[in-house]
């Protein structure tokens, strides 16, 4: 039987490493975990509080609209949300307010779904 203790990674495959670091990096404000060692790497960790989000580029491993999407709890979800729209991004579910949360899902630049995602307190 095989038993678990965490999620290692939530990771998503990306087309254009350069392009997606902009969207990772430049609009989401997320930082590698490790210094990279190449102008174009086919791999990218970001560490999220216990949690770590990678993007990777490979032939064999594509985009897809229909596939996984990750919850990013954010600290000031009104910001999140202004910081989206600063950059044009289309927020194809909410801003959504519901009983235990607020939530925004928006789509990376190869169609991967993320929500950005704050937990109300109690």
């Amino acid at each position: 039987m095989i038993h678990y203790s965490e999620i290692a990674f939530v990771a998503y495959p990306v087309t254009d490493m350069a392009h997606a670091r902009k969207f990772y990096e430049g609009v989401l404000n997320l930082r590698p975990n490790e210094p990279l060692t190449s102008e174009n790497p086919q791999w990218i960790e970001y560490d999220i509080g216990s949690g770590t989000l990678g993007i990777g580029s490979s032939p064999h491993w594509r985009p897809s609209q229909d596939g996984p999407s990750v919850a990013l709890e954010v600290e000031d979800f009104d910001a999140a949300v202004a910081t989206l729209r600063e950059h044009d991004v289309p927020i194809i579910i909410g801003p959504l307010e519901l009983p235990v949360c607020h939530m925004a899902t928006v789509r990376d630049p190869d169609g991967n779904k993320l929500t950005l995602h704050r937990r109300k307190n109690g």
